[in-house]
């Protein structure tokens, strides 16, 4: 008896010492870009590079891993206009499919950005993804499709000129996305099953580029969505798209808030640490630094501690309780792609393609390790079974200990 539970249950262990955790949507499951439980490699070079996968066309969305399979979108076409979706093997980085669709929006964005710059979501059983001519496409996860919404025939007017950019995230049977723009803006909860809307709230009428993030205050407690504009954070609830609270002291509009040690980070006046609030308080404001003012890669929240990057490519390590900045670290810059944390290491990526690993102690930052992958790279990377995933337009990477 005791043989045949053996053989039952070592299959399910090997599984999923196999797979890892899932990184299933921009900034990963919390919406933080922490992996708490993944081992990269701390010292990198060439030899790391485990695989690489050429893609088509253009992309600045990042990579998200569910299972054993690595997913990405692309456009190509002189427009943009033709939509791909891909999914490629995690171990080897053969392409299992791949999807095309034609834009029913708007293309046009800016140079240094791709109508591919949203970061697709899953709920571990599809995978949704979204593009800046607000069509969005639902796929399980043999890419056979499920849905397909072009949510422009609804709202014409809903786009802006330098192209959209936020990314969608799943909770529970709610997929969240953002079309907040210069005319009609709003944000729509999304049934997962169906992609018909459960609700539309709307948005304050600028151009957008931040993406939503996860706030759950306890383990019991119900996921709040927080939407993070010019005007400030509004937490919502997914189901029904309820405000729960706001903050209104304005925020930026390309770093996104995150979330850490219960308190929200919010990229507003420098970075402000904000006490969540409730239906009938207010969010309190802890603090606020100048010095901690993020450019475009959003802040983190690490081993109690928040770090930033500014647009000189110096990364700051500040106190979660008070802001002080204990130490900084000139790094080879710019930077698009927030910093990802495991291991007691930031993994950064720069615009030029230079991934730097940067190890933390409690006085100082140390690189221990470059790889110079010599394309643009401007997507966050993913970290899944001790593995780094980047994506420039033309290649996949995987890089993973030798």
């Amino acid at each position: 008896m005791k043989n045949e539970f053996l053989k039952l249950v070592l299959p399910l262990i090997a599984v999923c010492l196999c797979c890892g955790a899932d990184w299933p949507q921009f900034r990963g499951p919390l919406t933080n870009n922490v992996a708490t439980s993944e081992t990269p490699p701390s010292k990198v070079d060439q030899e790391n590079i485990a695989w690489s996968a050429d893609l088509k066309g253009r992309g600045a969305s990042g990579p998200i891993v569910v299972g054993n399979k690595v997913f990405i979108t692309s456009t190509t076409g002189f427009k943009q206009d033709q939509l791909h979706v891909h999914c490629f093997d995690f171990n080897t980085g053969k392409r299992l499919w791949e999807r095309q669709f034609w834009a029913t929006g708007r293309t046009q964005c800016h140079n240094k950005m791709s109508v591919a710059t949203s970061t697709p979501a899953s709920d571990g059983k599809r995978v949704f993804a979204t593009f800046s001519s607000n069509d969005v496409v639902c796929l399980d996860l043999d890419g056979n499709l499920l849905w397909i919404r072009g949510l422009s025939h609804d709202f014409p007017n809903a786009s802006n000129s330098l192209g959209m950019a936020s990314s969608p995230v799943v909770v529970g049977e709610t997929l969240i996305v953002p079309v907040e723009n210069d005319d009609d803006s709003f944000t729509t909860g999304l049934d997962v099953k169906t992609g018909i809307a459960r609700w539309k709230i709307k948005r304050p009428r600028v151009a957008n580029w931040t993406s939503p993030a996860i706030l759950k205050s306890a383990p019991e407690a119900e996921a709040l969505v927080l939407l993070q504009s010019s005007e400030g954070v509004d937490a919502i609830y997914p189901d029904t798209g309820e405000t729960a609270w706001q903050y209104e002291q304005g925020a930026g509009r390309i770093p996104s808030t995150t979330v850490g040690e219960n308190i929200l980070f919010v990229p507003s006046n420098g970075l402000t640490a904000l006490q969540p609030g409730t239906s009938s308080d207010p969010p309190k404001v802890l603090w606020k630094e100048q010095k901690l003012s993020p450019a475009t890669a959003s802040p983190l929240v690490y081993q109690k501690r928040v770090y930033t990057v500014n647009r000189a490519g110096v990364l700051s390590c500040g106190s979660l309780q008070t802001g002080e900045i204990i130490w900084r670290l000139r790094l080879k810059g710019p930077f698009s792609a927030t910093p990802i944390a495991a291991a007691n290491h930031l993994y950064l990526i720069s615009e030029k393609g230079l991934l730097q690993v940067v190890q933390l102690s409690e006085e100082k930052g140390d690189v221990t390790g470059e790889i110079d992958l010599k394309e643009t790279i401007l997507a966050t990377p993913a970290i899944s079974n001790n593995s780094l995933f980047l994506r420039s337009d033309k290649h996949l990477w995987k890089i993973s200990s030798k």
